[in-house]
């Protein structure tokens, strides 16, 4: 009979590729991860893990069973949050996307805190790739991020709360940039791949019909830094600048169509919401700025071009999609 313990065994070998960094992250003995692994293959009657050199890879089979694993472990610990959050206590789980978890959750869980001292706070915070893949896994209950992307590969996703956001150029003080031409010029910072910002200016530079050299930066912060420094110039959520460009530290640049406007979306799974989410959703769209979806949530209809105009199909619906589908 396959145990929890085997799972989570499984679960830590195949994100770490080896019996000794999953033991440490367990804190168990590698023989005892061992053994676990072995048992469980042993159950299943199939060979999840195969030698790569000193450490472990996932065969094909291990690759698709891992996800299942992930999807149970995280249903599991949904399940146990729900039924607390029903008897007044509870975590609330929710990822952000970077600029949001840096720059708006920490006031909005503040809040939350002292209005429900009982209710503990799980926040992720990581790429928009990252933040759904928690969500689709069971993992989290909320996310806040962009609009999320639709299709096949994507959780199907409902919105409860929206609030204005907008992307603004930025570059250093005294850079003149003032048409798509010096732009092209331009030295252009991009985030991590998997970002939503990355793929918003990768799309946004296609419309500019402009191939400039891009460097990629893998952190907000080091964006920041890098273009107070000379370095270039980037897309951002004028949020995550908005304390910079009053400071004068960073300049928003003219350029063609900005700001763009591409709303933050607090969106979790189609399905029943566990308590602590459903009254963190209440909570935030009573904060200034936020208010309820026009539908009351499940709605994300065609895109709006860099423009602002409706998506009309084909690749310019395409290039919509990749600006407005993604968080930052």
């Amino acid at each position: 009979m396959v145990t929890l313990t085997q799972l989570h065994t499984f679960l830590a070998v195949a994100e770490t590729g080896s019996v000794r960094a999953a033991a440490e992250r367990l804190v168990v003995s590698e023989s005892a991860v061992s053994s676990c692994v072995a048992a469980l293959q042993k159950d299943l009657e199939l060979a999840l893990v195969a030698k790569n050199g000193r450490g472990l890879r996932l065969t094909d089979a291990g690759s698709v069973y891992v996800g299942y694993v992930r999807g149970v472990l995280g249903l599991l610990e949904e399940g146990r949050s729900a039924a607390a959050g029903e008897a007044g206590g509870g975590v609330l789980r929710v990822a952000a996307v970077t600029t949001a978890g840096e720059q708006l959750l920490p006031r909005l869980l503040a809040s939350f805190r002292r209005k429900y001292p009982r209710i503990g706070i799980r926040l992720e915070v990581g790429n928009r790739e990252r933040a759904l893949r928690l969500a689709g896994d069971h993992h989290v209950d909320l996310v806040l991020g962009g609009r999320p992307p639709q299709g096949p590969g994507w959780p199907r996703m409902v919105a409860h709360a929206v609030r204005p956001n907008e992307l603004v150029v930025v570059g250093p003080v005294g850079l003149a940039a003032s048409a798509a031409g010096d732009l092209a010029a331009q030295t252009w910072l991009l985030r991590e791949p998997g970002s939503g910002t990355r793929a918003t200016t990768e799309a946004y530079l296609e419309e500019l019909q402009i191939a400039p050299v891009t460097l990629t930066v893998g952190s907000n912060v080091a964006v920041c830094e890098s273009v107070a420094v000379g370095l270039g110039v980037t897309l951002i959520s004028r949020d995550a600048v908005a304390r910079e460009i009053g400071r004068g530290v960073l300049a928003e640049l003219p350029a063609p169509g900005t700001p763009l406007r591409r709303d933050w979306c607090l969106v979790s799974r189609e399905g029943h919401l566990p308590a602590p989410s459903r009254l963190f959703v209440r909570h935030v769209r009573q904060a200034p700025g936020w208010v309820a979806p026009l539908a009351g949530g499940a709605v994300f209809t065609r895109p709006l071009n860099w423009r602002g105009e409706a998506g009309r199909g084909g690749r310019s619906q395409a290039r919509d999609h990749a600006l407005f589908g993604r968080g930052s």
